[in-house]
């Protein structure tokens, strides 16, 4: 019997547009508001509840679980000083994924102690960059400005499948 591989999969910015929700509360609340959260926007109230997906995500994902190659597992860092995120965080999983993630979800700051074969991230922080498996750098990385090496679903697919 094959043994699956195991994939860790990030959740802002990889399977959830947390940015474009930022991005609209910050045009909507006022300057007040805004000025209060400008350095860090993890703590805006409820932020982490309802952003919309990635495009191509959920149905990425559902094709690597119908693939019955994968044990897929969510591992995600929540913000330290907001832990109402890991409750937001489970409910958004539950609401796109059902139980398909049920049990299988990480919170943790330290994605180099994650033992599997493949971490999908767009962050080189929280240890991802010191994963022992495969990094597959995700996504569109807003510090530099560019395309990671695995720019969007349709790329990871291909890796992957």
């Amino acid at each position: 019997m094959n043994k699956k591989k195991i994939v860790y999969i990030d959740m802002d910015g990889v399977l959830v547009d947390l940015q474009s929700d930022i991005d609209d509360w910050l045009k909507t609340h006022s300057d007040e508001d805004v000025a209060k959260y400008k350095d860090n926007h993890d703590l805006i109230p409820g932020i982490f509840r309802n952003p919309k997906p990635i495009w191509g995500a959920i149905s990425a994902v559902k094709k690597l679980h119908e693939s019955g190659k994968y044990e897929l597992i969510v591992a995600t860092t929540a913000p330290w000083d907001c832990p109402e995120s890991n409750t937001d965080k489970r409910y958004w999983i539950e609401k796109y994924f059902g139980d398909l993630f049920k049990k299988q979800m990480i919170i943790t700051h330290r994605k180099d102690l994650l033992y599997g074969d493949y971490l999908i991230d767009d962050r080189l922080a929280n240890g991802s960059e010191h994963f022992k498996g495969e990094l597959l750098h995700f996504g569109y990385n807003h510090e530099t400005k560019q395309y990671n090496s695995f720019p969007d679903w349709y790329s990871v697919l291909e890796k992957l499948l």
